[in-house]
Formats: C-alpha cells, sequence, structure tokens
C-alpha cells in the first residue's frame, strides 16, 4: 500500500507538525511531495501530491490560502501544510481551516523552527521504501493473476514475506472506465487521452484511498482495468459489493463524472485459482459493458446460463444453435415472430381446459379431470 498522510504524520522526528483540520482525510495516499513556489498550484501538480506552502517566494494571504487549497482539492492532492512563525505566515486563519473540514483534505501546520530539509529528507526516504514495498507486492499478485509465475511454492513464500495474506476467499474485483470508444469517436486524439489520463489518475488516487483502508493487498492496472483483491468472508462479500455500489454511483454523480463499470470473480479459495478469476471478472465485466446494471456491477456467481453463453465467442454460432433447435418453434409470418408457439403438450393441457369448461356441472369427465390436473 502507498503512505498515507497518517502514516506520515507518525514518522519519527516529524512529531511537530500538527493537523488542523481534515482529519476524515487521513487516510489519503501520498505519491510525493510538492512544495509551492508560484500563486497557483493547480498547472504544477498532478493529484496526490502533500503540498507545501512556505511564504518564502510568494506572500500568501487568506484570499490565495482559500485558492491553493480549491486548486489542490480538485487536482486531488493528498494534504496541505503550511509553515507558520513569525517571518512569513504568521498563523493558518479560520476560514482556511473550517474549508479545509468541510472539503475533507488534510491541513497541517509546521512551524518554520522544524526545518523543511528534514521533513523532505523523511517523507522522501519513507515514500521510496513504500514504492519498493508495494512494486514487490504488485509483482506478486500480477504473476497470480495472470498464472505466469515459474514457481508457485516459491510466490507463496514471496506473499509471506510481503504480508499478503491468501488464507481466506477473495474476490478479484475488474473495473473499466465506461464509453472510451465513444469518447475516442467525439472528441480529437490529443483531448481524448488528455482526458483518458487525468480520469485514470483520478479513478487511481480514490481506488487507492478507499481500498487500502481495510485492505492490505494493492491496486492493479491491466489493459485499461483496475483490479483488487477484496474480502469474502461471513457475509462480508455483501457489504463489499454494498460499497463498491455506493461508490462508483458517487463517482457517476460527482464534479468529474466518472463513469466506472465493474465485474466480480467467484470466490477464491487456492493459488492456483487467480488466472481463472481474472478470467471470470472480465467475463462479467463485459457482461456489465452490454446489459448496464443499474447498480453498474455484475457479480460471475449471479451469471447463471448467460455463463455459457457469453462464453462463446462468435455469435454465429448462437444464432445458428438457436436456429437448429428452435426454429420449428418460430413463426417468421407472425406479428411477434420470436414468441415461441405452444408445445403439443401445451396445445393438449390447454384443450383439455377448454373442454373442461364446456361439460355442464358434475359430470364425471369434470371429476376426473379436477382429480388429475394437467402437468
Amino acid at each position: 500500500m502507498s503512505l498515507t498522510v497518517s502514516e506520515l504524520l507518525a514518522l519519527e522526528g516529524l512529531s511537530a507538525l500538527r493537523l488542523r483540520a481534515g482529519k476524515q482525510g487521513l487516510q489519503r495516499a501520498v505519491r510525493w511531495y510538492y512544495v509551492a513556489e508560484n500563486e497557483h498550484i493547480a498547472e504544477w501538480i498532478m493529484g496526490g501530491e502533500l503540498v507545501f506552502i512556505t511564504g518564502i517566494n510568494h506572500p500568501r494571504d487568506e484570499a490565495n490560502l482559500i485558492q491553493l487549497l480549491m486548486e489542490g482539492k480538485q487536482r486531488g492532492i493528498a494534504g496541505m501544510v503550511i509553515l507558520t512563525g513569525e517571518a512569513y505566515i504568521h498563523a493558518i486563519p479560520a476560514t482556511l481551516i473550517a474549508l479545509a473540514d468541510e472539503l475533507g483534505m488534510p491541513l497541517i501546520e509546521q512551524p518554520y523552527l522544524l526545518k523543511m530539509v528534514i521533513v523532505t529528507e523523511r517523507i522522501g526516504t519513507a515514500l521510496v521504501r513504500s514504492e519498493n514495498v508495494l512494486q514487490s507486492q504488485r509483482d506478486i499478485l500480477m504473476q497470480l493473476v495472470t498464472g505466469d509465475y515459474p514457481d508457485l511454492q516459491m510466490l507463496h513464500q514471496r506473499a509471506l514475506h510481503q504480508q499478503l495474506d491468501f488464507t481466506r476467499p477473495l474476490r478479484l474485483a475488474a473495473l473499466r472506465l465506461e464509453g472510451l470508444s465513444r469518447l475516442f469517436r467525439q472528441f480529437p486524439p490529443e483531448q481524448a487521452e488528455a482526458w483518458l489520463l487525468q480520469a485514470h489518475r483520478s479513478v487511481r488516487q480514490q481506488l487507492q484511498q478507499l481500498n487500502q483502508q481495510s485492505n492490505s493487498f494493492p491496486l492493479l492496472e491491466r489493459s485499461n482495468m483496475f483490479l483488487f483483491l477484496l474480502p469474502d468472508e461471513e457475509g462480508e462479500g455483501f457489504q463489499q459489493k454494498k460499497w463498491l455500489q455506493q461508490w462508483l454511483q458517487a463517482l457517476a454523480d460527482g464534479e468529474e463524472s466518472l463513469s466506472l463499470l465493474c465485474g466480480l470473480s467467484a470466490p477464491v479459495r487456492q493459488l492456483q485459482g487467480y488466472p481463472r478469476a481474472l478470467s471470470q471478472a472480465r467475463q462479467a465485466l463485459d457482461l456489465c459493458d452490454t446489459l448496464r446494471p443499474t447498480q453498474r456491477i455484475s457479480d460471475y456467481q449471479q451469471l447463471g446460463f448467460i455463463k455459457l453463453l457469453s462464453a462463446v465467442s462468435d455469435p454465429a454460432l448462437l444464432n445458428d444453435f438457436m436456429h437448429d433447435t428452435l426454429g420449428c418453434l418460430i413463426e417468421p409470418g407472425r406479428k411477434a415472430p420470436w414468441l415461441l408457439l405452444e408445445t403439443p403438450r401445451d396445445a393438449a393441457a390447454g384443450e383439455r381446459q377448454r373442454g373442461a369448461g364446456r361439460r355442464p356441472a358434475g359430470s364425471p369427465s369434470q371429476h376426473v379431470a379436477s382429480a388429475h390436473p394437467a402437468h
């Protein structure tokens, strides 16, 4: 997992840093740090940064600090650190603290007496170490889901060393942005690519933040899909699906209007089952893209007979099968030709019911029919 704002605040030597607002955002993942030198920061950041405001190279009044916080929120920063002291920024304005709480953006105060070189060195070192661990975890998980590993036992040992617990049942979730082909048809390639990169960056950051709150498994990216594992123990799978549905809906209703679809695999209980789980999640995701369920999630376990039909890559085979097998039950000349004709058994049952209605009440045949209903 990436380091969170909360974990960075707990680093040795940084106890002087004080959280002033936005505690609900302490689980935001920190990608790197950035020291703001200009009046605005929007064009200089990419998302996931811990932004430091010193006030040294550019004067910072209340209005500018509010503007920086709003730009940071829009670009998806992890948090903001403001250096305070007698020389430049004397104190953090109360309006900024209230706004950070409203936005859920961690706002941290750093005294000028705590040297920036110490802070950035501690944070930079911790982030590099975290990235090395995360890269090893991603490598292990990617080998598992693709089946591209030289030795499963060795991979299991690596997973144990990296504290990845595969002993409990897990599900693989595959997410993909909706309408990518339409995006590139409607807009010039440069504009479409820029939007796609920004959308992926925003989704990645939000998934990392949400996923790592209660999940030790890293986020993977493969073939325009976001992949991650979810626990599936004692009803926990239902809660995870509910959480996913709410998050996907909130994302679609948000300012960025990011519409994602999700496919869920069946639970996996053995290491060698993860390549199949990837296939299941992709199959469910493709069906979700076709069927467009209102909850934006397709669960492989609930696909039923569609599992078999969707596994046929050539649609012509399904059409041929339908015509060869069901053709005798279809009347092309009818107003609704695709409504199946009555089978002889259904027709006979209907005729018996109509005949029973024509017989006088109390006749022997009626009593027999009522005692032995047609099947």
